[in-house]
């Protein structure tokens, strides 16, 4: 995947929001619920910020965001999770308020910075959301170590570059979505004039193929709901279908009528689907 521009994105923007249908859209989400606790946590080399809500006992549900984005993304999810879960949220390395110090950015990077997030909140398990790279972070933690996650919903990840629909370099929904985390990114970042360099770092990860690829997750045995849209801009149905097929146990949900933003454009409905998985 090519590095993109801002100039791009900022201008599709502008005209990405007119369309009815739900999935050439991105609705603003609201605003978050108090937090229990919020801060930063000092973990390989970085300040990486969190957020937990709710103080249900039993296994607490991590939610971990798509690429440019943030935590404050599942305000829906998690004002309705934390009614009954324990939920925790964070800004991924770089992203949102989180530092970075100036290391590459790598799933495996990313696994190991959530990891010891946990460690530092004492927490030993949880039920792991991930969205696109929240999900490629989900897989990398399922096969290394595995111990730590009571579940997996993995919605628009991959696990090979060919699982990438090539269209999405020039979609304009994707490309609306990149223009509102670049306002959040200065709005947000300890370094706010520093997103056309972090989108760099960013797209140079989504175009390096991931170790293992499909075979790697022959091995997984976390149970894992692979989760796609029928309008995914950026994955396509056939990888989707393909990673369900080689997680043993695992199954494919599909998701009618949104896009690889579902949990903007129907939220209520997206936290359902999760509640589904977890709470079996």
């Amino acid at each position: 995947m090519k590095i993109f521009t801002t100039a791009f994105f900022l201008s599709c923007a502008a005209t990405a929001g007119w369309a009815e249908d739900k999935w050439l859209s991105i609705p603003q989400v609201p605003q978050m619920p108090a937090a229990t606790e919020a801060g930063t946590a000092e973990i390989n080399g970085i300040n990486m910020y969190y957020a937990t809500y709710g103080d249900a006992g039993g296994t607490p549900v991590l939610l971990i965001h798509g690429g440019l984005a943030h935590g404050d993304v599942w305000a829906t999810q998690v004002a309705d999770l934390s009614q009954d879960h324990r939920v925790i949220v964070a800004d991924t390395r770089g992203h949102g308020r989180s530092t970075n110090d100036g290391s590459p950015y790598s799933y495996a990077l990313l696994s190991q910075d959530y990891l010891a997030l946990l460690d530092h909140l004492g927490v030993d398990q949880v039920h792991l959301v991930g969205w696109s790279d929240g999900a490629n972070i989900g897989y990398s933690i399922s096969t290394t170590n595995p111990d730590r996650l009571a579940s997996h919903f993995a919605h628009a990840g991959n696990v090979t570059l060919d699982g990438i629909d090539p269209s999405v370099e020039t979609n304009e929904v994707f490309g609306t979505y990149v223009g509102m985390m670049a306002q959040d990114y200065a709005a947000m970042s300890p370094t706010p004039d520093g997103f056309e360099a972090f989108l760099g770092g960013v797209a140079t990860m989504w175009g390096t193929e991931k170790t293992g690829g499909l075979e790697a997750l022959s091995s997984i045995t976390v149970p894992t709901l692979v989760v796609q849209s029928v309008h995914d801009e950026a994955i396509l149905m056939a990888h989707s279908q393909a990673i369900a097929d080689a997680i043993p146990g695992a199954k494919l949900l599909v998701l009618e009528d949104v896009s690889h933003f579902a949990s903007f454009q129907d939220p209520g409905a997206y936290t359902r689907a999760i509640r589904d998985f977890i709470d079996q």
